[in-house]
Formats: C-alpha cells, sequence, structure tokens
C-alpha cells in the first residue's frame, strides 16, 4: 500500500511539473507572438504623412489600423514585393539598397502601433476594422489647404495602415508605405520616401502603388 501510495504522489509530482512547463512555454510563446512597439523615432514620419497627404481643412477625424502592415502583397497582387518594385521600377530604381533592406525586413512582422501621433486632429485606433478604443484628441495644429476644397474634404480619413519605417544606416533617408481604406471601397497605397537635414524630415517624393476607385454606376436602359 504504501509502495502504491508512493507511486501515485509520484505521478502528481510529475504531472504537476509537466503543466507547469506547459504553461510557461506557453507564456513565453505569447509573448513572442506579441507585436513589439513601434519606435518613437518612427512617429513624426507617420505625422508628416498625415498632414500632407490625408488632411484638409474639413477633416476632423482620422482613423488608423493598430498593427502596422506586415506583408509582401495586398490582394494577392504583390504591391509590397522586392519583384514588385524592380519591374514597376519605382522610384526611378534611386532608392538605396541598404533603404530597401531595412524597409522589406520590418514588413516581416507587424508592430503595434501607440497614442503617439501629434497630426493635431483626433484619431481613433481600429483593430481588424473594428474600434479599438476611444478617440485620442490632441491640441490643433495649423493645416494647410490640400487640393481638395473643405466642402469636398471628408470629414473622417478612411481607415490608414502604416507600415514600420525603413531607414539607411546613416538614417538620413526613410520609408514608408501608407494606405488608405474607406468605406466605399475606394482608397490606394502610397510609398513614401523622406530626406533628413540635421533634425527635419522632409518628403521627397511619393509614388502611388495601388488606387481602388468605386465602380461607376450602369447607364440607365430607356
Amino acid at each position: 500500500m504504501r509502495i502504491a501510495a508512493r507511486g501515485r504522489l509520484f505521478l502528481s509530482i510529475v504531472w504537476a511539473a509537466a503543466v507547469a512547463a506547459s504553461s510557461v512555454l506557453g507564456d513565453a510563446d505569447g509573448a513572442a507572438r506579441k507585436p513589439e512597439p513601434v519606435p518613437a523615432e518612427e512617429y513624426p514620419l507617420y505625422d508628416l504623412i498625415v498632414q500632407s497627404k490625408y488632411l484638409a481643412s474639413g477633416t476632423t477625424l482620422v482613423l488608423i489600423e493598430r498593427l502596422t502592415v506586415a506583408r509582401e502583397e495586398h490582394d494577392g497582387r504583390g504591391y509590397l514585393s522586392r519583384e514588385f518594385f524592380e519591374e514597376q521600377d519605382v522610384f526611378g530604381g534611386r532608392l538605396p539598397a541598404s533603404l530597401l533592406d531595412d524597409f522589406f525586413f520590418k514588413l516581416t512582422a507587424p508592430a503595434r502601433l501607440d497614442a503617439k501621433f501629434g497630426f493635431g486632429v483626433r484619431y481613433r485606433f481600429f483593430s481588424n476594422g473594428v474600434p479599438e478604443e476611444a478617440e485620442v484628441s490632441l491640441a490643433p495644429v495649423p493645416v494647410a489647404a490640400g487640393p481638395r476644397s473643405a466642402q469636398e474634404a471628408p470629414r473622417t480619413v478612411g481607415v490608414l495602415r502604416f507600415s514600420r519605417a525603413g531607414f539607411t544606416p546613416r538614417e538620413d533617408q526613410a520609408l514608408v508605405y501608407v494606405e488608405e481604406e474607406r468605406p466605399d471601397d475606394t482608397g490606394g497605397g502610397l510609398l513614401v520616401w523622406f530626406h533628413r537635414r540635421g533634425k527635419v524630415w522632409t518628403i521627397t517624393d511619393t509614388e502611388v502603388l495601388w488606387m481602388a476607385r468605386a465602380d461607376e454606376p450602369e447607364p440607365e436602359t430607356p
């Protein structure tokens, strides 16, 4: 009887240890899968994109996907791939190889955006198209009028999805992909190239990688 009891006690200890080890490994796997936060130095680039490309005098809210873009294709057409960049001669092939290497490396895994934007308009984070948390309010900043008039400008920008920013080794050039998808199935994807002089970033050039337009209504049959 004592031998049997000891055997059961030993098995219980082994089982408890196995459960504990499994829990630890599970926690480690979960931590490994948790997206890393986007570094603070990338937010000024995002702010510059929003201010120059998406804000107009009538815009009051910007919607932003919480996780960064981490894929090498869009709708199965390979917009974010080296092959596409070479075939389309993106930016005339002028992008430094080191900048492209860092950009594509950062597409391999998503990162988490935090409430560190400073473009001066309220924004709300989305996760897979669903509002994630309350809006963030910031002090307004002057916004230069865009090509659209205040009457034409949407009060809400469609959901923006940013990539991580790729940098050259000297961090004097940067590359960011951003896409906007609106409820009416319109939108587009932009590749934005930056240069830095001193501590000031400026947009050097922008290339449209894809555009989606709403289907035009069919003519009425008389």
